[in-house]
């Protein structure tokens, strides 16, 4: 048995003589319940309406934010296939680059000069509307390290001296790049 403190005991004395008096202070109305149960009901359907509304609000924050991821990537793609499109174009037109630069030789040795400046016009014409496209040679000279990320060797060579151990020693076909993706490595020759 615990003992009770006076103020206690009056307490309790009071609320069972409230609940006694006033019928509506019962056990069932003190949690919101009316004699026909509608209480519960409504308290549960707005339980269940907010319930609704948050898994609603949770799908459209995931559409939106799928919406969204979808955006960027089909404008990633998009200009992926603008650069991609551009290159297939590029890599088609550097053998026509490469049939100038074995002209321009072959024409520099002839006796006909009018010639070899009508075609040099065209060919430095053809670069700079390629450069204007955004493709670049890339520069390789006789000597330089042998890069294997971006030469491409095609044979190796007993160098020359020690020096040219490990470096080019021929550059056969330039190399070139769109931007900053390698279209063509340069074949180089390497000494070994």
């Amino acid at each position: 048995m615990s003992k009770k403190s006076k103020v206690e005991e009056m307490e309790g004395v009071k609320e069972e003589a409230q609940t006694v008096e006033n019928p509506e202070l019962n056990d069932e109305n003190i949690n919101g319940d009316t004699a026909d149960g509608s209480g519960k009901e409504e308290v549960s359907e707005e339980d269940k309406l907010r319930d609704e509304l948050s898994k609603e609000k949770d799908k459209f924050l995931r559409l939106f934010a799928e919406f969204e991821n979808f955006k960027k990537r089909t404008s990633k793609e998009r200009m992926d296939l603008f650069k991609t499109a551009g290159q297939e174009v590029m890599v088609s037109l550097l053998p026509v680059l490469d049939d100038f630069d074995r002209a321009l030789k072959e024409l520099a040795k002839s006796k006909d000069k009018e010639m070899f400046k009508g075609v040099e016009l065209i060919n430095n014409k053809f670069k700079e509307t390629l450069k204007n496209k955004g493709l670049e040679q890339i520069e390789v000279s006789e000597g330089d390290t042998f890069d294997a990320e971006v030469h491409d060797a095609i044979t190796q060579i007993p160098a020359p001296n020690k020096k040219l151990k490990g470096k080019i020693i021929d550059v056969v076909e330039k190399g070139f790049k769109l931007g900053d993706r390698i279209i063509r490595h340069p074949k180089v020759v390497v000494g070994n």
